[in-house]
């Protein structure tokens, strides 16, 4: 057996008493052994002990009725995982536990964990935190503290509140450190929050190492640690970080829960010394119960331990306090009364067996897990749940590390996250390192760190947005003084070289592609010109906010180059318009003409002039100028309506000629991909760009390279049939600056095609990308992008308007078919009503020819028909009104033929000798002059001689 400490001796003598009393009291009580594995020098190991020991004495008490009692095996693990091994092998083998509190570390608890399993002991554990454990896979083993994953949550919301963007976890390197890292990553990983660097320090490393650890932190940008180590080894980082300079304005320092937890027992100087940290601990939440607990055990600790300091009571302790609560809790629910031990059956058949093969297996360490593993209850620590062997984590605080220990700053649970968001008014403040309240950009450029290489991409031709000095020690251009006035104002310095990047094999073809590649793969720290923002490009760097105008887009010569003016008056109208509208004009002289053959004088006579009359009606409309008059309402309804189209269709073929007439000089030449696709004529693109992927993937074959506005214009100006091109493909930002060079000459237009414009690109992940973009908009935002721009663009560079980008002018089918949808409606319509009113009053017409052509063939009675509606409507009341004038009065009569009458009216004769007249019954028959004159004389003589006004005249058949 090992030996024992005073402060064992004296544990095992008061529970001697405790029980010895107990039994005389209750001699019906069951004992149970219970090992409890402890580092016992350890601050931990001396306070878990004693919250042991009371909360088992006051367990008991509250429960004097229960049948068992636990009995304490306290055993030291002497700080080793060995020592851990051996004092639960002596606890199994010689004092046949049924139970093992303990042990202290993870480590400790691996092999530990592996003997409980053997002998069916379980092993309660309220320190060993690290989330490897759990990969043991072990029925009896119980984390009765909360597991080191449950914090990381916490962790990285609190990184989150405060938009850090990368971290460095600080960790020890053994089992316990590297068992939290993976989660880590993980849940920072989830909150865009990158891990450039894992800093490792061993366990036994000394004050050099570790100092020498801190100093290669300093020269690397991130500003932020997560320190995950035991509490002693964090206190030597923190005295060191202290000594060289870590602990001051600009760093960020989070504690996980295995320092954070035991703050409190701290020296003053390591607090010092951890001044301005942020630390995640579980949450205790107050109760009268767990006060009173703190009183008396702080009072039993004083006596026992014979120290002078005020001890502090921590959440191990609880943790402690609860751990053996739920063990008695759970000893008692087996409702055994005997506990004992049996041989394991696969080793008594073997012989030379060491201590590790001779172990016994508990007959009831089964039913103590069975009740253990689902257990519920009110402990000091709150709401006490063991789930599948875990202890559930409720919530967590965050708190300010400060010289007298410690200050609430939030809370997180899982419900709620972060609760007292810590940049808001009205919550406590946080000190940062460095006695200040500024929040830490988390990152900063080191001060013993090397400039960064600036990429700049070596080209020809637009000099203006970069340009490399020949020397090759630097650059100028519009992108050049953009990036200088970002880093300008930038509130840290960030001192950087120029180095230019020269194209691949002397051409600039992938060039910019190649130069992401080389930020990619760290050979430059950034990229800086006319780089454009796309996908695939972004699959390898992060780009800044754009600077300049989005898109690609065509530009072709306008119409003033062209030679094709003679035919200008036919552009505003589309070829389908043309024809649509001839057709239209064509088919409302031919309505009308039907709806007015038979009753307006006007649209009849020979064919030709019936032809002749109803086109010149109609194409007379175009310019209201038509002299025909129209007698139907049929026929004014339908013209109505073709006027509106018509004036809709000339007032905007006036505006578009005008428009093409006026501003002849900024009409492209070419509107449409679509002619591009069609003709394949040869386009330009700039060396180097991406456009020429573009190209090609819309289905243009026929591309040709240009470098300079100078060789794009020439290229221009020989054009497709000598070796040029007929239009080109650029961004805008470039097609801009070339219309500057060349007013009045070419013109931006469709397609236009989306991208993100010119932007600086740097490594994935850099936390130079989200203050560089604020900068860019406050550039672009001030007088300090037009002083740029002018600098290198001239006075004119605002000279293009933006909308100068032309499409084409021209009218199609597609703005007018509604309206030639309403007037073909409108005629049809029309033309059905005429010709129901037609058959109707020409029924007796059509019944007699029917009957009278009963043998004939049909194209006979349809020719009948068409004879009957070529004859005059003599019913209509144009063929039937008179006029009777004063001085020489006329009265029509039927079909034209006239009466005359003198003043006197004493001689009348009649003037028409072809007539019909038609009797009451609508049968008509010819009469000649004579015939006439002699029924109706004595009917006009009487009817004037007593003045009245003759307007038609009835005969009946007699």
């Amino acid at each position: 057996m090992n030996n024992l400490n005073p402060v064992a001796l004296c544990f095992l003598a008061g529970c001697a008493v405790f029980f010895a009393t107990t039994t005389a009291q209750n001699a019906s009580t069951v004992p149970v052994d219970v090992g409890v594995v402890l580092d016992m020098e350890s601050w931990i190991g001396k306070m878990g002990l004693s919250c042991i020991d009371m909360s088992l004495s006051d367990f008991y008490s509250l429960n004097p009725h229960y049948k068992t009692r636990i009995v304490l095996h306290p055993r030291d693990s002497g700080r080793d995982v060995v020592g851990a091994a051996a004092a639960a092998v002596d606890l199994i083998k010689n004092n046949k536990v049924h139970a093992i509190l303990g042990p202290t570390t993870s480590m400790q608890a691996n092999f530990v964990i592996e003997l409980g399993q053997k002998a069916h002991v379980p092993i309660l554990t309220f320190t060993a935190s690290s989330p490897a454990l759990a990969s043991l896979r072990s029925p009896y083993f119980f984390r009765l503290t909360q597991n080191d994953s449950a914090q990381v949550t916490a962790i990285s919301a609190l990184v989150k509140s405060y938009n850090w963007r990368q971290v460095v976890p600080i960790y020890e390197d053994d089992e316990f450190g590297d068992g939290m890292l993976p989660y880590l990553i993980d849940s920072l990983q989830s909150v865009n929050a990158r891990v450039p660097y894992r800093s490792v320090i061993d366990p036994s490393a000394t004050d050099d190492q570790i100092e020498e650890e801190l100093y290669k932190l300093t020269t690397m940008q991130t500003r932020v640690f997560v320190v995950h180590m035991v509490p002693s080894l964090a206190a030597r980082l923190f005295m060191k970080a202290n000594e060289i300079g870590m602990m001051t304005e600009g760093y960020a320092w989070i504690l996980t829960g295995v320092t954070t937890n035991v703050l409190d027992s701290m020296d003053s100087s390591v607090l010092n010394a951890m001044e301005g940290a942020l630390g995640v601990k579980a949450y205790v939440p107050k109760s009268l119960e767990l006060d009173s607990f703190k009183i008396r055990w702080k009072r039993k600790f004083l006596i026992e331990n014979h120290i002078l300091n005020e001890p502090q009571l921590d959440v191990f302790g609880l943790w402690a306090h609860d751990a053996a609560r739920a063990l008695a809790m759970a000893v008692e629910k087996t409702g055994d009364t005997e506990f004992r031990y049996k041989n394991n059956p696969i080793n008594e058949s073997k012989n030379n067996l060491t201590d590790l093969q001779t172990l016994g297996v508990s007959e009831n360490g089964e039913k103590i897990r069975e009740a253990l593993w689902e257990m519920k209850f009110k402990a000091l620590t709150g709401d006490y749940r063991i789930v599948k062997g875990e202890l559930q984590s409720a919530s967590f605080e965050i708190v300010n590390v400060n010289g007298n220990g410690e200050k609430r700053v939030g809370f997180w649970n899982v419900e709620n996250g972060l609760t007292k968001n810590l940049s808001q008014s009205g919550t406590k403040p946080v000190i940062w390192p460095g006695d200040t309240a500024a929040e830490p950009k988390g990152w900063e450029w080191p001060v013993a760190g090397k400039k960064l290489r600036i990429g700049v991409p070596v080209k020809e031709g637009y000099s203006e947005f970069v340009r490399v000095w020949k020397n090759g020690t630097g650059a100028e251009g519009y992108c050049m003084d953009v990036f200088d006035a970002a880093i300008g104002m930038l509130p840290y310095a960030v001192p950087f070289d120029y180095v230019p990047f020269a194209f691949p094999n002397g051409s600039s073809a992938g060039s910019y592609d190649d130069l992401i590649i080389k930020v990619n793969e760290g050979f430059f720290d950034g990229a800086v010109g006319d780089i454009t923002i796309i996908a695939n490009r972004s699959n390898y760097v992060d780009f800044t906010l754009p600077f300049t105008e989005s898109g690609v887009s065509m530009v072709v010569p306008t119409q003033g180059n062209s030679k094709n003016r003679a035919w200008l008056f036919l552009k505003p109208l589309t070829l389908d318009l043309w024809i649509t509208s001839f057709c239209f004009f064509v088919f409302m002289g031919f309505v009308v003409w039907i709806l007015e053959h038979r009753t307006n004088e006007q649209f009849r006579g020979p064919p030709s002039h019936q032809i002749g009359t109803s086109l010149w009606f109609s194409f007379c409309t175009m310019a209201f100028a038509q002299r025909e008059s129209l007698v139907s309402n049929l026929a004014r309804f339908v013209v109505l309506i073709w006027f509106f189209v018509v004036f809709i269709l000339t007032q905007s073929y006036t505006a578009s000629l005008t428009s093409l007439l006026t501003v002849q000089q900024l009409q492209p030449t070419i509107t449409d991909i679509n002619v591009l696709l069609k003709n394949q004529p040869w386009v330009g693109y700039q060396d180097g760009s991406f456009v020429f992927g573009l190209l090609r993937s819309v289905g243009i074959e026929k591309l040709r390279p240009y470098d300079a506005p100078d060789q794009l214009h020439e290229m221009f100006r020989l054009g497709s049939n000598n070796g040029g091109i007929d239009a080109a493909f650029d961004e805008i930002s470039y097609v801009k600056l070339f219309l500057f060079k060349f007013p009045d000459k070419y013109i931006m237009a469709d397609p236009s095609y989306k991208t993100d414009g010119f932007g600086f690109a740097f490594p994935m992940g850099s936390p130079l990308v989200a203050d560089v973009s604020r900068a860019v908009l406050n550039v672009t935002e001030s007088e300090k992008m037009n002083q740029i721009q002018k600098k290198w663009f001239g006075e004119q560079c605002n000279s293009l308007p933006t909308g100068s980008k032309v499409t084409s002018s021209r009218l199609n089918l597609d703005s007018f078919w509604g309206l030639f949808l309403i007037t073909g409606s409108a005629a049809i319509i029309a033309l059905i009503v005429y010709f129901i009113i037609f058959l109707c009053k020409e029924q007796h017409t059509l019944r007699r020819t029917v009957n009278e052509g009963s043998n004939s063939s049909f194209r006979d009675k349809i020719r009948a028909l068409l004879k009957t509606y070529d004859q005059r409507d003599l019913t209509s009341h144009t063929f039937r009104k008179s006029n009777l004038h004063q001085g020489d009065k006329t009265i029509r009569m039927i079909d034209g033929g006239s009466v005359k009458a003198s003043p006197s009216r004493s001689n009348y004769s009649v003037n028409d000798t072809n007539f019909e007249l038609f009797s009451e019954s609508g049968n008509s028959s010819p009469m000649n002059h004579r015939a006439l004159e002699m029924v109706v004389r004595p009917t006009m003589e009487t009817a004037l001689g007593n003045g009245e006004e003759i307007t038609e005249i009835h005969v009946n058949n007699n």
